[in-house]
């Protein structure tokens, strides 16, 4: 059978897919679609996991956990009789110093996913928790996984009325509900807690940080876009941060991917078009307009400026270190005579098929995707995105909210809420709710990550600070230790550490304890 590769960004952050092609938080379709990118995420159901699991265990080191469950509470803000459900979560105490010395708790905000796949590509948290006495938990969110109210994924996701209890507020009070059990059940009350999260986990540390100070001492926010939001920062910021990671490279590999569109919308248009597209793209089935083929493209460098890590990694495909350079090499590298879809085509297929192994190309199918947030880009997170061809790569695109509302209604029949978040979290004169407000966050960035405009890039205050690496990707620092970290990346995470041992020096202090 031919082995397949599927399209992996129609959205977030996305931290957010082209397998849900009505979804009003598709990726990029920058030609004619209202939709923007998702985070990165992981699917528990495409027909095609088993070759990226195969490429995870293979290369992604194994953690030691318990998996348990916690019976939690559907709706954490009313008092109305509803069904309960199971949420998932992996713990570890090998390295626990206990609650006898105040031994920390370091949990992961789980992000819109299989938490299993965010334990695994969470190697920074695994390799520090020894040197604090750390326990390790890692919850996962609901709605995602194997944490879905109403027995399955077939009720939980039947209608409006069933996800209405997915919200980023009902999940921090799941993880604040599941963070006291575990200390109050192990005489553990008096154990500080420290938060990670990355992308959308990321905006969670930092939201819940915020808003449960009195159970979290401190967050590592990781690419956490938490001013993505309307009205906040300049809705082009996404696209033009995945252009210049191109032009960077090679301004000839910008400027071909730049005249790309309009070669592929005029080939479409031509008698035979689309079949002549369909085999120079080695595509699965037949394609059906040239709006899908654009929105694959876009979502590959989207996703390649996310993961452009400076080693090989498969977090989201199995890709060589430098990617973006290499798909740059492979656009300029064609000889001559070569026309611009096939340079495209041979640029993206770095992204889609690095190994060989794939022999068609799929455009609805997406390892990646998550149809939960679906629904949360169509209720509350709502992050606007726009392009502008003066300044980047992609065809003008602008955000209709109109359309958008629609789209939604039409989806799941509901009206999106734009600036819910933003009155719940703050978000509008950022700076100064901060600093009037909260303490001990790192908001760490990659400037290579296009989320990175979306993302607190100034330091707020003594305790609250940005770290930002120019040549850093998506949540980077939260991977495990390589022998290929450059040593930027080395004394980034070497300060993540001080912070954290300073909160935790600052509360034993308070509480007139020594670690």
């Amino acid at each position: 059978m031919a082995k397949r590769a599927i399209a992996v960004l129609s959205f977030s952050i996305a931290l957010f897919t082209l397998a849900q092609q009505s979804s009003c938080s598709q990726p990029f379709k920058p030609i004619s679609s209202h939709r923007a990118p998702r985070f990165p995420g992981r699917s528990s159901t495409s027909k095609l996991r088993h070759l990226y699991d195969s490429q995870l265990s293979k290369q992604v080191p194994r953690y030691g956990y318990e998996t348990r469950y916690f019976e939690q509470h559907l709706d954490h803000f009313s008092f109305s009789k509803l069904p309960k459900f199971n949420q998932r979560y992996l713990i570890s105490s090998e390295h626990w110093s206990g609650p006898g010395r105040l031994g920390p708790i370091f949990m992961y905000c789980g992000n819109e996913g299989d938490i299993e796949w965010f334990a695994a590509n969470t190697g920074f948290m695994w390799e520090i928790a020894p040197s604090f006495g750390a326990m390790v938990v890692f919850p996962e969110h609901r709605y995602y996984g194997k944490s879905m109210p109403f027995g399955s994924k077939e009720r939980a996701y039947k209608d409006a009325t069933t996800l209405s209890y997915l919200t980023t507020e009902q999940a921090l009070a799941d993880y604040a509900e599941l963070i006291t059990h575990l200390k109050r059940n192990l005489s553990a009350e008096a154990c500080p807690v420290v938060l990670f999260g990355g992308s959308y986990g990321g905006m969670l540390a930092a939201w819940m940080r915020l808003k449960y100070p009195h159970i979290a001492i401190g967050a590592l926010a990781s690419s956490a876009p938490i001013l993505h939001f309307p009205d906040i920062v300049k809705p082009e910021s996404f696209y033009n941060i995945v252009s210049n990671d191109f032009k960077r490279e090679s301004t000839s590999c910008f400027n071909t991917i730049k005249a790309s569109w309009d070669a592929l919308t005029a080939e479409g248009e031509k008698k035979n078009g689309l079949k002549r597209l369909t085999r120079m793209f080695r595509l699965c089935g037949e394609l059906k307009n040239t709006d899908d083929l654009a929105g694959w493209l876009d979502s590959a460098y989207s996703y390649l400026a996310m993961v452009d890590y400076p080693y090989p990694s498969d977090f989201l495909m199995p890709l060589p270190g430098y990617p973006i350079r290499e798909v740059c090499r492979k656009i300029d590298g064609c000889p001559d005579g070569t026309s611009i879809l096939e340079r495209v085509f041979e640029g993206v297929s770095v992204y889609y098929n690095h190994t060989g192994e794939v022999d068609c190309f799929d455009l609805y199918d997406d390892p990646h995707g998550m149809s939960g947030w679906d629904w949360q880009a169509c209720t509350e997170m709502v992050m606007p995105m726009t392009s502008n061809p003066d300044t980047s790569m992609f065809p003008e695109y602008d955000f209709d909210l109109s359309y958008y509302k629609e789209d939604c209604r039409t989806q799941f029949k509901v009206n999106p809420r734009p600036r819910w978040i933003t009155t719940e979290f703050g978000g509008k004169d950022i700076m100064t709710t901060l600093k009037t407000f909260g303490s001990n966050i790192i908001f760490s960035n990659g400037m290579l990550d296009p989320w990175s405009g979306g993302s607190v890039t100034q330091n707020v205050s003594d305790s609250i600070v940005a770290l930002n690496t120019q040549e850093g990707a998506h949540h980077i620092d939260l991977r495990a230790a390589t022998a290929q970290d450059p040593d930027w990346l080395v004394e980034q995470r070497a300060t993540e550490i001080k912070l954290i041992r300073k909160w935790l020096s600052d509360y034993h202090q308070a509480r007139g304890a020594t670690i």
